[in-house]
């Protein structure tokens, strides 16, 4: 059976939601060209493709968040847990220049993600409908976590500036097994643990700023929830904004972030052009990040909060949005 490869046999891509797997990003075989439309070697094309991945799950009064990044020159990973409870932030992260021990296979569906540095373990694993994530780290740290039902994930790739594109493949709202463990405490999952992957690469932007949101949870009649929504990155008449109901994927409109970027513990508006979405965000605790070191730089910051407010599900009808946990992020790279 042959494999799905994002690149044509023309070096070129077909943007659009893509309602097909892509089973390999092929990315070496693109046609890539600086902006004065030479063709740039295959080293270049290397060390300009960037990948990342990122694992969230909304447990018990719990957020846990995971990222692996791949920017050749760089690698780095991070993992946090927020306690709603205690009020308290526990995180860690890493670097490694060279992306030394940082490993993310080119395959959307089924490639596996590690980051490794000294006593340090990240890894995440696929399986058919699923991902497995696993952590150890000095600190008595130990995560052992399951997403599964992963069976309708947004697929897209546009075009990314003048001459390079991004691919994504998200879920959200999807069932969690397993437990967390850091300094004696363990926090485990229930049965309405929800939880979201994200899995993105490309020849980005140079410099490129985002903001997103990420909502997973079940609500009060039964259904599972998750939503995804971005602007900044996807912006070239295609989005990346959708929500699952029950596992089913449905797009939604341009998203819109109203927010004070300089009063970190301010509210956050977030809404859709279709009318569809919403929602407002209170911050309870932040992880952030600062690098500037010439050619790489990162602004970041990831807000772990509540939203309130209404969403509009296929039908029509008004699901209400009361003190469920998520994500919203604020984000300037340059790469």
């Amino acid at each position: 059976m042959s494999k799905e490869k994002l690149i044509d046999a023309k070096g070129h891509i077909l943007p659009g939601v893509l309602s097909t797997p892509v089973d390999e990003i092929n990315y070496l075989d693109y046609d890539l060209r600086t902006v004065m439309d030479r063709p740039r070697s295959g080293l270049a094309r290397r060390l300009r493709f960037n990948q990342f991945q990122f694992i969230g799950a909304a447990g018990p009064g719990w957020v846990f968040g995971l990222a692996i990044v791949d920017l050749k020159l760089v690698g780095s990973g991070f993992f946090y847990l927020y306690d709603f409870a205690s009020g308290q932030m526990l995180e860690r992260s890493f670097m490694r220049p060279l992306a030394l021990g940082t490993r993310i296979e080119p395959y959307p569906e089924l490639g596996s993600a590690s980051f490794t540095k000294g006593d340090v373990s990240m890894r995440v694993l696929p399986f058919a409908g699923g991902r497995n994530v696993s952590v150890s780290a000095p600190g008595g740290v130990r995560v052992e976590l399951t997403l599964r039902d992963d069976h309708d994930p947004l697929r897209l790739v546009c075009p990314a500036g003048y001459n390079g594109w991004v691919f994504t493949r998200k879920s959200a709202g999807l069932p969690v097994e397993g437990e967390i463990r850091w300094n004696q405490c363990i926090w485990r999952c229930d049965e309405a643990t929800r939880g979201a992957i994200d899995w993105s690469c490309g020849f980005m932007r140079r410099e490129t700023a985002w903001n997103w949101a990420s909502l997973a949870s079940l609500l009060p009649d039964g259904r599972s929830i998750g939503l995804n929504l971005a602007a900044g990155v996807n912006e070239t008449g295609m989005t990346e904004n959708a929500l699952w109901l029950d596992g089913q994927c449905h797009k939604l409109g341009s998203a819109r972030f109203h927010f004070d970027r300089y009063y970190p513990g301010g509210e956050w508006h977030v809404t859709t052009e279709d009318g569809r979405v919403d929602l407002h965000f209170v911050p309870a605790a932040a992880r952030k990040e600062k690098l500037n070191v010439g050619i790489l730089a990162s602004n970041f910051r990831q807000y772990v909060g509540s939203f309130d407010g209404t969403i509009i599900d296929e039908g029509g009808k008004k699901v209400a949005i009361r003190n469920l946990k998520g994500l919203v992020e604020d984000h300037f790279a340059r790469w």
